[in-house]
């Protein structure tokens, strides 16, 4: 009872900003081209960026999308530059968030770009003639993007001013969001039952074998009656299919921060492990499997280091000289930017590139013509 008395006017607030847009009050604007947003209810760490790459990975190897221009928009969080900004493969994290660099520097080829308002943001992306003379858009450093044929949103689904063409919500599968409470007493930043208004939900961070009868208890969990796994459907309580999928996490081989890495550090049996995410767990289990993590670091989300910060990652690297050092992917961008590393660690500093895969190939396809379809 005291939690929902504790609660009540965070909870109270969200209802009536959600009931507000529902009935019309505030305007949801449509994108101009076909758009998806990837989003989640609960505070960080359910593996956005991952999925929204996954997204771009599936437009730029469908025969339909060769040739399209395929933007990101993100919020850029913690960035130092204001306003709508062009992401570019050889700018800083600083500058424009480590998300937004991630992803530009793993698909140079698509539009990323930057803005806090998600409204102003597709503006420019489909009308890119409008940055050069726009009050919002002149501080921009780059003006030469091509105008988008489809935009994925990436963390836009409290963004209610925009109405996405499709959207998905992710839910952790070690954290439920029916097992959870709204801040600040748990870690949902959203009502739980706005996990209904998407088309697409994604239980993500999944092990790598779930059973039918697990999907389904997911499913009627989160609302979705009526599962079926041959169609990865469901219907919702006020007749609404809802698609759900289950991904898991998954890394590709370890790759040097700074050119002058040194590959035979992998062949290490110690590893120090720094990471500055919103859960490192499933990267440390992974690295368990061939290490021996003898020093783990771990920062706040997005955390900026400093020159303590390497400092002791120094020492611990200096205790055991034959050890590889290791981060995640997003922490990278941010370490390339920190002047603070010093000479005898970059040789030993790799990271591992994160992606997520479906638990079946059957899913993956279904997914993906869903997808297509939707932007069609």
């Amino acid at each position: 009872m005291i939690d929902k008395i504790l609660l009540f006017p965070y909870w109270l607030t969200l209802k009536c900003r959600h009931f507000l847009y529902n009935t019309g009050l505030f305007k949801s604007h449509s994108t101009e081209v076909p758009s998806i947003c990837v989003g989640n209810v609960t505070v960080g760490g359910t593996g956005k960026t991952p999925h929204t790459e996954m997204l771009v990975r599936t437009l730029l190897e469908e025969d339909e999308w060769m040739g399209r221009n395929i933007a990101v928009l993100s919020r850029g969080y913690k960035r130092q530059s204001k306003g709508f900004q062009q992401v570019t493969a050889d700018g800083s994290a600083e500058f424009y968030g480590d998300e937004p660099m991630q992803i530009k520097r793993k698909f140079p080829q698509i539009t990323v770009c930057v803005d806090k308002s998600r409204k102003n943001g597709c503006r420019f992306l489909c009308n890119p003639e409008l940055v050069h003379t726009s009050k919002k858009g002149r501080k921009c450093r780059e003006k030469d993007f091509p105008k988008a044929d489809a935009i994925i949103l990436d963390d836009a689904f409290q963004h209610r001013a925009i109405k996405p063409t499709l959207s998905i919500v992710l839910v952790d599968y070690n954290r439920p969001t029916f097992k959870d409470y709204l801040l600040p007493i748990g870690r949902l930043r959203d009502l739980p039952e706005r996990i209904g208004a998407a088309d697409i939900v994604i239980v993500t961070k999944c092990p790598t074998y779930i059973d039918e009868a697990e999907k389904r208890r997911w499913a009627e969990n989160l609302g979705i009656r009526e599962y079926d796994q041959q169609s990865c459907c469901g219907t919702r309580k006020n007749g609404k299919k809802q698609h759900i999928f289950f991904t898991c996490i998954a890394y590709d081989t370890a790759k040097a921060v700074f050119p002058e890495g040194d590959s035979r550090y992998l062949y290490a049996k110690r590893l120090i492990l720094f990471s500055g995410i919103a859960n490192d767990t499933p990267l440390r289990n992974y690295l368990c499997g061939d290490y021996k993590i003898v020093k783990h670091f771990n920062f706040p989300d997005h955390h900026r280091f400093s020159r303590a910060d390497m400092l002791s990652i120094r020492d611990a690297a200096d205790a055991y000289p034959t050890s590889v050092v290791m981060t995640t992917e997003k922490d990278c961008q941010r370490v390339r930017d920190c002047r603070y590393v010093t000479g005898g660690l970059k040789p030993r500093m790799f990271h591992a590139p994160i992606k997520v895969e479906f638990l079946c190939d059957e899913d993956r396809n279904i997914f993906k013509s869903t997808v297509i379809s939707a932007l069609r």
